[in-house]
């Protein structure tokens, strides 16, 4: 594992930005802590924070796990299967994103915002096939740059999260003119193309790694 001491201004920004782009895509992929931000968002503007908070409170404990996980890992073949079935499930996810109509898992959330984040997380299955493949090979890449780096990555996906959720429950409540059908399928129009994109660069990957 490398020192962060090593690393170029460069290769930071490059694992950040890579960070940042896919968790954004994952974050703001239609499904039910989306909904539920919303929904929340329709009746609090600051519902975004919150739900990030419960969201949070399931994730960190998970990307622990996976890096320990990660650590134990180390033949080439296993990461390159991981690399694969990530960017297969980014194809999954960008056709979806792609495919999103407006209104799809939008149901009413009987609890608090921030038990609503908890209850959306741990019932969503996309969530832990994400941290199974896409995060998995987000954190092994991380990992070679040293624990510092990780700290970081995490620290950067959670807040990516917090940003999202924070920008549609204010934007629902407090703009509805700009948060329009057309606006929102644009938005996931453009992001799921992209995913379809870095799909096929870890298949790709994936194989070489073989």
């Amino acid at each position: 594992m490398r020192t962060c001491i090593n690393l170029s201004v460069y290769e930071i920004i490059a694992v950040l930005g890579l960070t940042v782009f896919l968790s954004l895509t994952g974050v703001m992929m239609p499904g039910p802590v989306f909904a539920a931000t919303v929904v929340k968002g329709s009746e609090d503007a600051k519902a975004g924070i919150p739900i990030a908070l419960g969201h949070g409170v399931i994730e960190f404990p998970l990307m622990v796990g996976v890096f320990y996980a990660a650590s134990w890992l180390e033949d080439s073949w296993l990461l390159a299967v991981v690399g694969i079935v990530g960017g297969l499930f980014l194809l999954l996810m960008g056709y979806q994103m792609i495919r999103f109509r407006e209104g799809e898992g939008e149901e009413y959330m009987p609890y608090s915002s921030f038990v609503t984040g908890m209850v959306t997380t741990l019932t969503n299955p996309y969530f832990f096939l994400w941290w199974a493949t896409v995060g998995f090979s987000l954190i092994v890449m991380a990992a070679a740059y040293g624990v510092i780096i990780i700290i970081v990555f995490a620290v950067v996906h959670w807040s990516c999260d917090l940003a999202w959720d924070t920008l549609v429950s204010y934007t629902v409540n407090r703009s509805k003119k700009f948060w329009t059908p057309r606006t929102r399928t644009g938005v996931f129009v453009v992001c799921g193309g992209l995913l379809v994109v870095f799909g096929f660069y870890f298949i790709v990957s994936g194989f070489t790694g073989f």
